[in-house]
């Protein structure tokens, strides 16, 4: 059976040969609209206090779940600005 780390791992892989991020063909305006998906401050707000209740060791079972969502859809935006920031270079234009 999966731990749930290779579980996040598989989730990662299959991401990345989705994304893959390594190809830089989005126009410079999809790359650009992109580049805009980002945490609001309250979200921001939300990782960080679970971040350290987790260095306490002090997460509910619930707040466990929670932020795995969050570095799950983390990863996803990152792999989707990596992508963006490679079709912007090729295409010779600024972020």
């Amino acid at each position: 059976m999966d731990s749930p780390r290779s579980g996040a791992g598989q989730e990662s892989a299959i991401l990345g040969r989705l994304i893959r991020p390594e190809r830089d063909d989005l126009s410079p305006e999809a790359a650009r609209s992109i580049l805009q998906l980002a945490f609001d401050e309250q979200d921001r707000a939300r990782m960080h206090e679970f971040a350290l209740k987790a260095q306490l060791g002090e997460l509910t079972a619930e707040e466990q779940v929670e932020i795995e969502s969050y570095r799950r859809i983390g990863r996803l935006v990152d792999l989707m600005h990596s992508k963006a920031r490679r079709s912007l270079k090729r295409a010779g234009v600024a972020a």
